[in-house]
Order: C-alpha cells, then sequence, then structure tokens
C-alpha cells in the first residue's frame, strides 16, 4: 500500500485529485488545503508520494517541498502548477529536488504514469539503500571476525 498525500488549496481541484488518484486499489490518498497541516502530519507518517499545487497562500509548493525534502527524504516530490517559467522549474529542481511538474489542468492517464514512475523510482532507491546498509554490515561483521577484504 502506497500512502500519497495531495496538498492544494483550491477544494475542488483536492476533491478531483482525490477521486482519481482514488481509483487505484493499492493507494492510500490524504488531501489537505493547508500546507502547514500538510507538514505536520509528514512529521507523524511516512508518506511515498506528495503531490502540491505551486501557487498557494502563505507557502508555495517549492517551500513545501523543500521542507518535506528534509523531514522525508524518499519521499517522491511531485509539483502541479498552472505556471511554468523556467525560474520556477530550476527552483523546484535544485531546491526541492522534484521528481516531476504536472501542468494544470492536467490528464489523469498522465498524472498516474508520473505518479507511477515515482513510486517505481522511490521502490528503487529505497531497496538500494536497505542492500548498502546490508553489505556495510557485512563487511563489519567480517572486519570484527578478523577478515580482511
Amino acid at each position: 500500500m502506497y500512502r500519497i498525500m495531495v496538498v492544494d488549496d483550491e477544494d475542488y481541484i483536492l476533491k478531483a485529485l482525490s477521486r482519481t488518484l482514488g481509483l487505484q486499489d493499492d493507494w492510500e490518498v490524504e488531501t489537505y488545503i493547508d500546507p502547514r497541516e500538510a507538514l505536520r502530519r509528514a512529521r507523524t507518517t511516512v508518506f511515498d508520494a506528495v503531490i502540491t499545487d505551486y501557487r498557494m497562500p502563505d507557502m508555495d509548493g517549492i517551500e513545501l517541498l523543500q521542507a518535506l525534502r528534509e523531514i522525508q527524504p524518499d519521499t517522491i516530490r511531485i509539483l502541479l502548477t498552472g505556471v511554468i517559467d523556467i525560474e520556477t522549474l530550476m527552483s523546484a529542481i535544485n531546491q526541492a529536488g522534484a521528481f516531476r511538474f504536472v501542468p494544470k489542468p492536467w490528464e489523469d492517464d498522465q498524472l498516474l504514469d508520473c505518479i507511477n514512475e515515482g513510486l517505481k523510482y522511490r521502490d528503487i532507491i529505497v531497496e538500494n539503500r536497505i542492500l548498502a546498509r546490508t553489505v556495510r554490515e557485512q563487511r563489519e561483521a567480517l572486519k570484527s571476525m578478523g577478515y580482511d577484504g
């Protein structure tokens, strides 16, 4: 089961996204109209992917994704935006580590494909991290037994 967070200050957008994402059997979707509330939730619950609007009052999507990157670095971060300029794109990539951008209005199939790609990518990252830790632990165990290799 994947846990997906969706953040947008427009209730009708949240409802539309929730309907679209809710059709996936193995996705649990949580929606937030307030990015600060979403951040509070992210401090207690692991999310596999976060989709957020770029333009929101008080905190924009890049600021939200930056904060989420610090709290949950393995979470796939997707920016949903009606405004696409090079400065926004570069900022989202460099500062927030955005995986993809999805333009508003979005195509449901395109959005679902993007999320699925991100979840596969996340699974690989997490698996590689676990394998690297296992290899390190095995090397340390062998060294402690006198093997040097």
